[in-house]
């Protein structure tokens, strides 16, 4: 059986590093997709796809990414459900096994480094096609 997804978009949010009780550092994001084709009013539409990163790679996306980053996930799709006021709720999300950096970490001020040493924000990288991960 397949069961692989490969993704491309942009982070909704700023990565929240937790830990499991275990110790095993994760974070979960929403990754915002756009569709590759246009509404039938002649939008382009976003999908919303949650993921979960785990370990060291869970690490790196809390330190270098914030909202707006766009990452590329490759991993595999997988279903959850829970008991909700009674209700069943399900869960579908992707679990990353690769992630991609694919624009700058934004620019984050240090308060304790003193104004002559803050270096200026870059402007927003273009993105390459180039630079899309196609495959593993």
């Amino acid at each position: 059986m397949i069961n692989q997804v490969t993704l491309v978009g942009r982070l909704t949010k700023d990565p929240e590093l937790k830990t499991t009780a275990e110790g095993t550092p994760v974070v979960q994001i929403s990754l915002a997709v756009s569709r590759n084709f246009r509404n039938h009013n002649g939008e382009i539409e976003t999908d919303f796809v949650s993921c979960t990163i785990w370990r060291k790679a869970a690490e790196n996306t809390a330190q270098y990414c914030r909202k707006g980053s766009v990452v590329g996930v490759t991993g595999r799709l997988q279903t959850r459900h829970y008991e909700k006021e009674g209700k069943r709720v399900y869960v579908t999300e992707v679990i990353a096994e690769q992630i991609r950096f694919l624009s700058t970490k934004p620019h984050v001020e240090n308060p304790s480094s003193s104004p002559s040493s803050r270096s200026t924000p870059s402007p927003e990288p273009s993105e390459k096609k180039e630079e899309i991960p196609v495959g593993t």
